[in-house]
């Protein structure tokens, strides 16, 4: 008995997968869940496991291919099968060659009657060819009076093409006929092709991941449809940093485990925020924006083939511990390449953070079909004016990059401002201010 391995289910509007590389070969033990091949999507990599225990036959798609949905992988013969089953199927015998009649060979000897006359046989007698009864002419040969016109109108046979002739030949209705066409652009000759380009020995060619080809297509798509525009501002992080400091280890202790950071306090920052400007989180559907009345929050992360966006469902029904675990949930899962295709789809707006990257300022590019993107940044101790005084502060710098033809001015600079106020004073999350 042996089992099939095929490609599953991945996920809505995925119909494809390429084979990214192959965890077993042929032959080898394989147990039960164990994971057999990855598959690489446009949106995360997928493992497929072994349906039974047994050992591995042979790979029916090679690595790098791109396979569809249902599409056989490899089979697993179960443990204990026959080694017949293993090895391959005796080939049948070839069917004899048909006998062909000997030559008539001569009478033996003493035998009257002299050299047998060869035997009929029921099958069709070869004949001599009949030569032909005409001389093949060549094609597109004009006949006379077809010539004649074409030396006038100075045409050639070639552009007449085949003429409706015996054997091909152009007649003079051909010629008309080519005459009476509309005249025909001039080809445009073909580009030139770029000369092939050089290696050089110390250059490395690495074929792009379907992942990394994806996210270039796609934030190229939206800076080719959106009429992206950015707009700045800067948060004094002063309160945020002391209530994360006073109440750290309480916070921890009371949501088991759960580690306060600044990404809820975004998070929520903005729920409240893009209640208070819906357009922030709409997006154009053909002639129509949809508002939506809830938020599906993107968070970012960074995976080892690229960035990848999962999204908090409902993130306004969250507080902020369940925030924070569900964000180092995917940071985690994005870091073990597990993420599932479900948690990458549905967002309503997006948080970026390259200030873990050290990044001072960005300007974020949308995730379509999405009208907005929140770009936080490091924090740096800087001097500002603060009631007439010149103190130390660590502000961050953040970026809102919004769709323009979704988005006014107006309400992208206002949702920065509410979101500085909700950030650099955190009551006003608790009290709904």
């Amino acid at each position: 008995m042996s089992a099939e391995i095929k490609v599953p289910t991945l996920g809505e509007s995925v119909t494809s997968a390429t084979i990214a590389r192959w965890l077993k070969q042929p032959g080898e033990t394989v147990s039960v869940d164990e994971a057999v091949v990855e598959l690489e999507t446009d949106k995360v990599s997928v493992e497929v496991s072994a349906p039974e225990a047994g050992v591995l036959g042979p790979h029916e798609v090679a690595e790098g291919a791109e396979v569809e949905v249902g599409a056989l992988l490899t089979v697993v013969e179960a443990a204990g099968a026959g080694s017949a089953a293993a090895s391959p199927a005796a080939k049948p015998a070839p069917a004899p060659a048909p006998a062909v009649p000997a030559a008539a060979a001569p009478a033996p000897a003493g035998q009257t009657g002299g050299i047998q006359p060869p035997r009929p046989t029921s099958g069709p007698v070869a004949r001599p060819a009949t030569p032909p009864s005409d001389v093949q002419r060549p094609a597109h040969d004009p006949l006379p009076a077809a010539q004649k016109m074409m030396t006038e109108k100075s045409v050639e046979a070639s552009t007449v093409g085949e003429g409706t002739g015996k054997d091909g030949r152009i007649t003079k209705g051909d010629v008309l006929a080519f005459l009476e066409r509309p005249a025909q652009p001039a080809e445009k000759p073909a580009p030139a092709k770029a000369p092939a380009r050089t290696d050089d020995p110390r250059e490395e060619r690495v074929k792009m991941t379907r992942l990394r080809k994806t996210i270039a297509s796609r934030l190229k798509d939206a800076q080719n449809t959106a009429a992206i525009l950015t707009t700045f501002n800067e948060v004094d992080m002063s309160a945020a940093m002391k209530m994360r400091t006073d109440y750290k280890e309480a916070f921890e202790k009371k949501h088991n485990g759960a580690r306060l950071g600044f990404m809820s306090i975004f998070v929520r920052a903005c729920i409240s925020a893009l209640k208070e400007f819906p357009a922030v989180n709409a997006q154009i559907d053909g002639d129509d924006i949809v508002y939506r009345n809830f938020v599906h929050m993107g968070i970012a992360v960074g995976g080892p083939s690229g960035l990848v966006v999962p999204v908090l469902r409902d993130a306004d029904q969250m507080g902020f511990a369940e925030i924070e675990r569900s964000i180092a949930g995917f940071g985690k899962r994005a870091r073990d390449g597990a993420l599932k295709l479900d948690e990458l789809t549905g967002g309503t707006f997006s948080i970026t953070n390259g200030g873990i990257y050290g990044s001072l300022m960005s300007t974020p590019i949308l995730n379509p079909p999405q009208s907005a993107i929140l770009g936080m940044h490091k924090i740096m101790d800087r001097p500002i004016a603060v009631a007439g005084q010149v103190v130390i502060r660590p502000m961050m710098y953040v970026a809102l990059s919004y769709d323009h033809r979704v988005v006014d001015g107006k309400e992208a600079v206002s949702f920065l401002v509410r979101l500085k106020e909700s950030v650099e004073d955190p009551r006003r999350l608790l009290l709904e201010l």
